[in-house]
């Protein structure tokens, strides 16, 4: 399954991540780590159930993916 980044929005209540992380494990998910320095979560998500968190307007959702430079 893949990885998905889930970060609550600036502007949505502190306990729409609760919700988040709860929608993410009814939905088969596995929570992978929980960040420190942002409201935010890494799950292992699977993909065709993805639309269930990406329509929470409180957060935003992105796959996770290698990041390059170009030199």
């Amino acid at each position: 399954m893949p990885i998905f980044n889930v970060t609550l929005k600036e502007s949505a209540p502190e306990d729409e991540l609760k919700k988040a992380k709860d929608k993410c494990k009814e939905q088969g998910g596995e929570i992978k780590h929980e960040f420190t320095l942002i409201k935010g979560f890494t799950v292992e998500f699977p993909p065709d159930k993805v639309h269930a968190l990406q329509t929470n307007d409180h957060i935003h959702v992105e796959q996770d993916g290698a990041v390059t430079t170009q030199s």
